[in-house]
C-alpha cells in the first residue's frame, strides 16, 4: 500500500518552508518513526518521521526546494517484515566510501551538517553520540581532532639566486543565508524602520541578588530536582510585575488600534547555530522563580537541538535578552515586533560606586530598555525600568509583590 508523505501544516505566522535535509533517498528502507526529511522554516526546523515500516518509492520535492503546508514529499510503499538492508531495485548497495559520494545514512544537526561540507569529510565515519544517533557538532569537532594531520608538502627548492617571497591568499567563501537567518534580517531591518525605537538606561546593584543566590543555590538546586539557580528568574518576575504597573509597555500596535494585554508571556532571546531565537514562556506571572528556570533552561535545550515547535515561538508580550552572558558591557537591544519593548541585561562589572558619601566597590550592571516611541512615551518607559531595578536590588519585593 502506498502512503504520501506531505509537510506538516504550518500555522498561519508561517508561510512556506524550505527541504533542507533528506535522510533517505529513492529506495531505502525506513523504520516507522524514522525522520526522514527535515523541513526549515523562517521559525524552527521541522521534522518528518515515517508513517509506517515500508520502503521510499519517490521524492517528489529536492533539497532546497520551496514546500507549502501539506505538500506532498515522498511516496511511502507499506510492507511488512521489510529487512533493514532490503533494495528497490534489488542491487547491491554500493559502498559509499569506495564510489566516494556522501552517504545518506548518517544523520547530522544543522551545525554539524555545515562543518561536514565545509570540511568535505564522510558522514559515514563519525559517529554519533545525540539522540538516535544524531551527529552533533561536537561529534565532528572530535572526530577532527582524531583525524591525522596531512603531511606537510615538500618546499620547492629554490636557487641560490632567487629570493624566497611569502605569498598570501586572499579567500572568499560564498553562502546562501538560510531561511531562518534571512527571516532574522528582514525583521531587525523592519523594527528598525517601522519602529519609533527609542533607549533608556540604568544600572541596577546586583550585591543583594548574587548574595541571595549564593545563600540558597546548593538548597534551591536539590530542591528542584537539579535546576540551577539563576539570575534569568528574578529578573522575569521583576518585569511581569513591572509591566503589569505599566501596560503600556506590555502592550502592542495593531495598525490604528493599541492592543492592551492582560497577561504575561515573557519572551526569552537564546542564541544559536542557526540564529538568535525567542521561545516564550505563556502567562510568566503566574510561574515561580524555579518554573521560569527550569522552563528557560528547557527551552534553550530545544533550541540548540532544534527541537522548538511552532507553538514555542508564537505570540509574547515582551522580551528579556541576556548579552552579558557574552561579555556584553552596554548594548541597544532591537525590538521583536509586534512587541513595543525589550529589556536588555549586560555583563556584572565591578565599579566604584558613592554609597552615603562613601566610595563603594559594587557588583553593577548596566539595563537597557528599547521602546516604541510611537506607543510609549519616555516617561512610562524609565519609570518601568526604574521598577525593574527596584525590584532586583530588593527581591523581597519580588516574592512579595510589593
Amino acid at each position: 500500500m502506498s502512503i504520501e508523505i506531505k509537510a506538516p501544516a504550518f500555522p498561519e505566522s508561517v508561510a512556506d518552508g524550505e527541504v533542507a535535509t533528506w535522510h533517505k533517498d529513492e529506495g531505502d528502507t525506513v523504520s516507522r518513526d524514522e525522520l526522514i526529511v527535515e523541513i526549515e522554516t523562517d521559525k524552527v526546523v521541522l521534522e518528518v518521521v515515517a508513517p509506517a515500516d515500508g520502503v521510499i518509492t519517490a521524492i517528489h520535492a529536492r533539497e532546497g526546494e520551496t514546500v507549502q503546508s501539506e505538500q506532498l514529499l515522498a511516496t511511502l510503499e507499506q510492507r511488512s517484515g521489510v529487512q533493514a538492508t532490503a533494495v528497490v531495485s534489488g542491487t547491491a548497495p554500493s559502498d559509499a566510501s569506495a564510489s566516494g559520494a556522501p552517504a545518506k545514512s548518517a544523520r547530522l544537526g544543522p551545525a554539524a551538517r555545515q562543518i561536514v561540507e565545509e570540511q568535505g569529510l564522510d558522514a559515514n565515519r563519525i559517529p554519533g553520540t545525540g539522540k538516535g544517533g544524531l551527529v552533533t557538532k561536537e561529534d565532528v569537532i572530535a572526530h577532527l581532532k582524531e583525524r591525522p594531520a596531512p603531511p606537510a608538502a615538500a618546499a620547492p627548492q629554490a636557487d641560490a639566486d632567487t629570493e624566497l617571497r611569502p605569498s598570501g591568499e586572499r579567500v572568499e567563501r560564498r553562502v546562501p543565508m538560510t531561511r531562518m537567518r534571512a527571516k532574522i534580517a528582514e525583521r531587525l531591518l523592519e523594527a528598525t524602520q517601522q519602529t519609533a525605537m527609542l533607549t533608556t538606561f540604568n544600572e541596577v546593584n546586583m550585591a543583594p541578588l548574587m548574595a541571595l543566590r549564593r545563600k540558597y543555590r546548593d538548597q534551591f538546586e536539590q530542591t528542584h530536582n537539579g535546576t540551577r539557580l539563576g539570575f534569568m528568574g528574578f529578573f522575569v518576575k521583576a518585569a511581569c510585575e513591572a509591566l503589569k504597573r505599566f501596560p503600556a509597555v506590555n502592550a502592542s500596535i495593531d495598525g490604528n488600534d493599541i492592543v492592551y494585554h492582560g497577561y504575561q508571556d515573557i519572551g526569552v532571546a537564546v542564541s544559536t547555530d542557526n540564529g538568535l531565537v525567542v521561545p516564550v514562556l505563556r502567562d510568566a506571572d503566574f510561574m515561580s522563580v524555579a518554573d521560569i528556570e527550569a522552563a528557560v533552561a528547557d527551552l534553550a535545550r530545544k533550541a540548540r537541538d532544534n527541537k522548538l515547535t511552532i507553538e514555542d515561538m508564537t505570540g509574547g508580550t515582551f522580551t528579556v535578552t541576556n548579552g552579558g552572558v557574552y561579555g556584553s558591557l552596554l548594548s541597544t537591544p532591537i525590538l521583536n515586533p509586534p512587541q513595543t519593548a525589550i529589556l536588555g541585561m549586560h555583563k556584572i562589572q565591578e565599579r566604584p560606586m558613592a554609597v552615603d558619601g562613601e566610595v563603594v566597590i559594587l557588583p553593577m550592571m548596566y539595563l537597557a530598555l528599547s521602546y516604541d516611541h510611537r506607543l510609549i512615551d519616555g516617561k512610562t518607559a524609565v519609570q518601568c525600568l526604574v521598577a525593574i531595578r527596584d525590584l532586583i536590588e530588593d527581591p523581597a519585593r519580588i516574592l512579595l509583590q510589593l
